[in-house]
């Protein structure tokens, strides 16, 4: 069996991709069409659904508003002009606010169904399903609801147009392929015949090993200067052959002398290729020695990051069990020499409430901390969202660092709508505010004693959250600032600073929220952040009625 005859020949390649790509440009088109056509048909039926409830209910008005039901079933009667509504309720609110069946349509040959009073929220916007759509509109007089509308139309239409349309596509896109089929086996024809010509003359040479032979024109412009330059090649050839032999003869004189020359070079190169080996292996000494120098100096770096990021709620933990404990060796002193009071008590369970609290909140944050560490530039989306009021959320991050906060007077201002509920990853966010807020407070306020933080909150229309992050700090130098979001940059170098902080707050924005950051910073005018990133809003009344 031959080697080329495992590939493909220009021929059937040339139709197989001409086809391929019309074929898959047909059918692409013909979906986007068809989707589009059957879209339109569907947002029609609906649309007269709409109307004819909305027509219905505008009817109704005065029936429910003179309590005369048999008046609105003449009317509903009407409704077999329109084959296909098939049943159609009204319901009025009663004096105790209680729905009430009012008066019905069913189509001729449609069984009556059920009332629907526990679908009224759900119908308010048309439903399709199982080829029936359902509404429900409310009745009203005067801004007041009187009742509701309810109707149930069938969709067999929809179905009908859709099995139209899916057969007439089929069948052009079928017959728009075949006739493309038939087109491109001519021009496949017109275009290969002259290159087979060709292949068959390169065949014949490369058997025959006669230069002489040479290529015929043809009809196809590039395929003509094809063959001149290949008739040029072949009388290039049959002249340098002719050189090349009286070049042979030149050169076997030549050898001799060169095979000389050829053993003192090898010598040679073997002595430097010798010296090389050796200067190579203490290069590579040299280079392992770098490598595990640096991978040490990193590991060092990244163990200072970790102790810096984690010893915040340790040590929050630390103080508040502290002085948990140093009040409760007073309570029991108290107790002991009978002279507890019951609000010294009330209050010791007041602070061992809150104690408690912010040790379990900082010890859960120490392991998130030492999680995200693990994968500071690994995807940290396998946190579950849940709903919270961000004020709520900010309320909490500030009680876990007070007893870190309370020997500074720096003053931290939070400006957010306490109704504002959003539903998102609460733990990114936490660990965010917590490293800009100490990092305004080790750096930033590094020589102040009153240092200011502002904090804005917003939600913007295109359901994202905006949080502005202001200190009135010293500021960033510019060298420092363009290189903030890299890892291990820290102006406290061997001080405790690892220099992660800002760059874990970088990959939480970016890739646990798929959100932005940005800085804004001048030397002794304060530092200001901008991140956002997207989040689902909550109704504050939804989460009243759940809770």
């Amino acid at each position: 069996m031959p080697k080329h005859s495992r590939f493909l020949s220009i021929k059937s390649l040339f139709v197989w991709v001409v086809m391929a790509i019309t074929t898959l440009a047909l059918v692409l088109a013909s979906i986007i069409s068809l989707f589009s056509q059957i879209s339109s048909y569907k947002a029609e039926l609906i649309d007269e659904v709409n109307i004819f409830a909305e027509l219905i209910s505008r009817n109704a008005t005065s029936s429910i508003a003179f309590d005369d039901n048999i008046t609105e079933e003449e009317n509903l009667k009407g409704l077999s002009v329109a084959p296909f509504i098939q049943n159609v309720h009204i319901y009025n609110i009663g004096p105790e606010e209680q729905l009430a069946f009012f008066a019905s349509y069913n189509k001729t040959g449609m069984a009556p169904i059920p009332a629907m009073f526990n679908r009224i929220e759900e119908l308010r916007e048309p439903i399709l399903t199982n080829s029936v759509i359902e509404v429900i509109r409310p009745i009203r007089l005067n801004g007041q609801v009187l009742g509701y509308t309810y109707l149930r139309s069938s969709a067999e239409s929809l179905d009908n147009l859709t099995a139209n349309s899916i057969t007439i596509t089929l069948t052009v896109l079928v017959v728009t392929i075949l006739v493309c089929f038939l087109l491109t086996l001519r021009l496949q024809r017109a275009i290969t015949d002259p290159i087979q010509q060709l292949v068959n003359l390169v065949q014949r040479i490369s058997r025959q090993r006669d230069y002489s032979g040479r290529a015929e024109p043809t009809s196809i412009k590039e395929l003509d200067i094809l063959a001149e330059s290949f008739n040029d090649m072949l009388e290039r050839i049959q002249a340098h052959m002719q050189g090349q032999a009286e070049a042979e003869a030149e050169q076997r004189r030549l050898q001799s002398n060169l095979e000389e020359k050829v053993n003192q070079r090898t010598t040679a190169l073997k002595e430097a290729n010798q010296e090389l080996i050796e200067t190579l292996e203490k290069l590579h000494q040299f280079q392992r020695q770098m490598v595990q120098n640096e991978k040490m100096a990193s590991l060092g770096d990244m163990v200072a990051g970790v102790a810096h990021e984690v010893n915040t709620p340790i040590g929050l933990g630390v103080t508040a069990s502290t002085m948990m404990l140093d009040r409760l060796t007073d309570l029991q002193k108290e107790f002991e020499s009978k002279s507890l009071k019951a609000s010294k008590l009330a209050k010791f369970i007041d602070e061992g409430q809150e104690n408690l609290n912010i040790i379990y909140r900082n010890l859960n944050r120490a392991a998130e901390l030492i999680s995200s560490f693990k994968q500071v530039a690994v995807d940290q989306s396998s946190e579950n969202s849940r709903v919270f009021a961000f004020s709520q959320l900010m309320d909490e991050i500030l009680l876990s660092l007070r007893p870190r906060l309370k020997k500074y007077h720096h003053e931290i201002t939070l400006h957010c709508d306490d109704t504002l509920y959003i539903e998102t990853k609460a733990g990114p966010i936490n660990q965010i505010m917590i490293n800009l807020i100490m990092n305004s407070v080790i750096h930033g306020f590094e020589f102040m004693d009153n240092g200011h933080i502002d904090i804005f909150v917003d939600l913007i229309n295109d359901g994202k959250l905006n949080i502005i992050y202001k200190d009135n700090g010293k500021g960033i130098p510019e060298h420092l600032r363009k290189r903030i979001f890299d890892p291990f940059v820290t102006t406290k170098r061997g001080q405790g600073g690892s220099g992660l902080g800002m760059h874990l707050v970088y990959n939480l924005v970016t890739q646990a929220l798929n959100g932005t950051i940005s800085i804004t910073s001048e030397e002794n005018h304060g530092v200001e952040f901008q991140i956002s990133f997207p989040v689902k809003r909550v109704d504050a009344k939804n989460i009243a009625k759940s809770s």
